[in-house]
């Protein structure tokens, strides 16, 4: 007596398993753009805050001082760009009835030249003091959770490559979750059903942390545009919406990634499964009740089952249970295992006749 089961094909959609960590979609390090000292701090440590809130102060009055300096010096050097043009339409006139020299002509309107450049360069001056003006109300330059104030009231910041950092933010419209797929998984369960962006999108897949205690759903984001000799993976990147707003960038956990359509295939228990040196076998039972070797290759596992790619076909009765007290040309009595109905539910067996 052997427990079998009669195999057939179904769909089935093969999830893979990659350790993966989570990646703000936007991060920014906040760092002083003039310098100055800070006389206002206008945000609370981890709220979250919307794009060109007015974070630090750095105290404006210079930039102000030479914003309104700039002004009038652009309303000077107009003033003298307009007198030089009335001279020099003045000149014009002159010239034509030779009441003035061609060197006075020459000089009046070398002089209107230089004041229309003066005007430009006033006009570049204001633009500089008024980004300048602009750099000392520090804003966010996205929505998003703010970090602490790394620096507080009273302290001197300076711009350039030292600059310090004041806060950071990180962004609240979803998150990322970065993982490195190898080669082989990449063409075989991605690339030979995903032929476009779109395709790769709808990839299904699962964030776990915590053990296990939480789980997330996304899809796939976007796959990197080479493989890594060193290691044989490719980078990917899946996007979750992260509404509850739980996950966090630096976590750590593992990200399953199914396939992109569901596909027809034969499952059989592992227990089933025998090795012969390199080859895998199962044992089936034919019409006459005999047991019968049959070489078969496997691929990835599901659920506890392997999927069966080469060697069995739908309505084999294939012996799940005891193989190692199996041989070849054994007279069996198959049963196969059926839930059962009773109130203490369980296994039973239904012999095949």
């Amino acid at each position: 007596s052997v427990t079998a089961d009669i195999v057939k094909a179904k769909p089935v959609q093969i999830w893979k398993e990659f350790s993966a960590h989570t990646v703000a979609v936007d991060f920014a390090e906040i760092r002083p753009q003039v310098t100055g000292k800070i006389t206002e701090i206008r945000f609370e440590d981890g709220k979250t805050i919307a794009k060109g809130d007015i974070l630090f102060v750095i105290d404006p009055r210079p930039f102000q001082a030479a914003e309104q300096q700039a002004r009038a010096e652009l309303g000077s050097a107009q003033n003298d760009a307009r007198h030089t043009q009335k001279e020099l339409l003045r000149a014009q006139e002159l010239i034509k009835t030779k009441a003035i020299s061609q060197r006075i002509y020459d000089e009046r309107e070398n002089t209107a030249l230089v004041a229309k450049t003066t005007v430009a360069a006033a006009k570049a001056r204001l633009i500089q003091t008024e980004i300048n003006l602009d750099h000392a109300f520090v804003k966010a330059p996205f929505s998003g959770r703010v970090s602490r104030a790394e620096i507080t009231i009273g302290n001197l910041v300076e711009t350039g490559s030292e600059a310090p950092v004041l806060t950071s933010i990180v962004s609240s419209n979803g998150i990322y979750a970065d993982f490195d797929v190898d080669e082989q998984t990449y063409l075989t369960h991605i690339r030979s059903v995903a032929k476009n962006i779109a395709a790769e999108n709808a990839i299904p897949v699962k964030l776990s942390l915590g053990g296990g205690t939480y789980f997330y759903e996304g899809f796939i984001h976007s796959f990197d545009n080479r493989i890594n000799t060193a290691s044989g993976t490719i980078r990917a990147r899946a996007y979750f919406t992260n509404d509850d707003k739980a996950l966090l960038p630096g976590m750590f956990g593992k990200l399953q990634l199914g396939s992109a359509v569901s596909q027809e295939h034969i499952l059989v228990s592992e227990k089933a499964i025998g090795t012969n040196q390199d080859r895998k076998f199962v044992y089936v039972v034919n019409d006459t009740n005999k047991v019968a070797y049959r070489e078969v290759i496997v691929g990835d596992s599901v659920s506890g089952k392997r999927i069966i790619k080469k060697g069995l076909q739908d309505g084999d009765l294939v012996i799940t249970e005891g193989i190692i007290r199996i041989r070849p040309d054994m007279l069996v009595e198959p049963k196969i295992a059926t839930t059962s109905l009773s109130q203490e539910g369980g296994i039973s067996l239904t012999q095949v006749k």
